[in-house]
């Protein structure tokens, strides 16, 4: 496996500490839940096609190998994630399974990719991090061959998904001292407005950029809704550090917001997300490489 050190920054912290971990704890759960934003990615990929695809932001690999399983002999797979914990997980499902596949520890704003490399560049909610994302996909249009194809999956705002912020929401008076989301800063919703996607697409050398809005069924067990808002986003992780009562008292406050979700054994959600694709234009036609800052 190669790794690349990322910078020390607030990502690199974030995903390589606690939340890092706690998404290799619930891979089975979040692989799941976020299935069929996997099976639009994968289904897009032509079979036994062949070719270079790279996974931004590829987590714990499910993405990927399903792409990898879909081209078969042919294809050479690279999954790319600044979380060290993630990436170990990916590369041992990869060998658990046989599946061949690579995987690259780094920061894919960073990282030197051999240029012109990719035929495929694809991700699932994985490129909202990037503290210059401008320069982190200049970074990857100069990885992608000519006539290569960028698809990736990135929520749509936070306003539209009230399932993804009601745990926030319900616990806020309880816990005055939780983080708010910074609009526009890295995370979840930082790729909300659609002009500032294409924006960020264009001035990093992109064409033909298509952002269309999408609308998704999701699922989880009930039985693991608990696990679910006290291991996962800024509410989960403030709970694994609270006392017993604190933790007692907003476990119960927030099970109840999430009761409207609630159908028998089911919890269902819609996601409103963007699906967005672009193309790498000839070198001719690629603007000059982003200044390091």
């Amino acid at each position: 496996m190669e790794v690349t050190h990322p910078p020390d920054d607030e990502q690199t912290k974030l995903w390589n500490g606690r939340a890092g971990r706690t998404w290799v704890e619930m891979q089975e759960l979040l692989d799941q839940l976020f299935k069929p934003f996997e099976d639009l990615l994968v289904e897009a990929v032509p079979a036994e096609s062949g070719g270079r695809v790279l996974d931004v932001g590829c987590g714990t690999g499910s993405v990927l190998l399903a792409v990898a399983r879909r081209l078969g002999a042919k294809g050479r797979c690279t999954g790319i994630d600044i979380s060290e914990p993630m990436i170990s997980a990916a590369r041992a499902r990869a060998e658990r399974e046989g599946t061949p596949a690579s995987f690259i520890c780094a920061n894919a704003q960073l990282h030197a990719f051999e240029p012109a490399s990719f035929d495929l560049l694809i991700s699932r909610f994985g490129v909202m991090f990037f503290d210059d994302p401008v320069r982190a996909f200049a970074n990857l249009r100069q990885a992608a061959r000519h006539d290569a194809e960028l698809r990736f999956i990135a929520w749509r705002s936070a306003a539209e998904n009230p399932f993804m912020t009601t745990a926030e929401r319900a616990a806020a008076p309880l816990l005055p001292n939780l983080p708010a989301r910074r609009p526009g800063a890295p995370g979840q919703f930082a790729f909300a407005d659609p002009s500032r996607v294409s924006s960020i697409l264009e001035e990093s050398g992109w064409a033909e950029i298509d952002i269309q809005p999408i609308d998704v069924a999701c699922t989880l067990p009930e039985k693991e809704l608990v696990r679910y808002l006290t291991r996962l986003g800024p509410v989960g992780m403030f709970l694994q550090e609270a006392d017993d009562r604190t933790r007692t008292q907003v476990i119960e406050t927030v099970r109840a917001a999430f009761e409207p979700y609630v159908h028998g054994a089911e919890v269902r959600f819609t996601a409103a997300c963007w699906s967005i694709g672009a193309r790498a234009p000839s070198a001719s036609a690629a603007p000059k490489e982003v200044a390091s800052p």
